[in-house]
């Protein structure tokens, strides 16, 4: 076995970025872009910074300039599930696709995806006395109003059923 000879330290160059930085000739650009991140992070998403301080009953988002924007503006819609035992099931809060299946055998469509439920009526009766002459349960979720236009078409001509997320 060979041993290794000693030789002298290596010493690098490099450390650019290092000796900029505390130089100073650098900060101008590194605050510039954690300023940019921050501002990214704040207005990211619909529960980000931005609408911290808005009151809890308001869900509509507002547009630049402070002009709210009606289609992103969020309607309670009363829609009627076939399955009441699947209603009993969620809670105020919860996430759910709207499923409507057509009378005529048709191929069932997602209406609605990841419509927050905000109240579920279910009947305290038998199974299948629920409403009045009605089957299942009534639902009322958080949605886009167009969204709520397409859940009150879907139920006149289907029934509606929920995939929770």
């Amino acid at each position: 076995m060979r041993e290794v000879p000693p030789f002298a330290p290596l010493r690098l160059r490099g450390g650019r970025v290092r000796g900029a930085l505390r130089r100073g000739r650098n900060r101008r650009t590194v605050a510039a872009g954690l300023a940019m991140a921050a501002a990214a992070l704040a207005t990211a998403g619909p529960h980000g910074f931005a609408s911290a301080g808005r009151a809890e009953g308001d869900h509509r988002d507002s547009a630049p300039g402070g002009r709210s924007r009606p289609d992103l503006e969020l309607v309670r819609a009363p829609v009627r599930i076939a399955d009441a035992e699947t209603v009993r099931l969620l809670r105020p809060g919860d996430r759910v696709d709207v499923i409507s299946a057509p009378a005529s055998g048709a191929d069932a469509s997602r209406v609605v995806a990841g419509a927050r439920v905000s109240d579920v009526t279910v009947g305290e009766g038998p199974p299948g006395q629920d409403g009045p002459g009605q089957d299942g349960a009534l639902l009322v979720l958080s949605v886009p109003r167009a969204a709520a236009a397409e859940l009150a078409g879907a139920s006149l001509n289907s029934r509606l059923a929920v995939v929770v997320c």
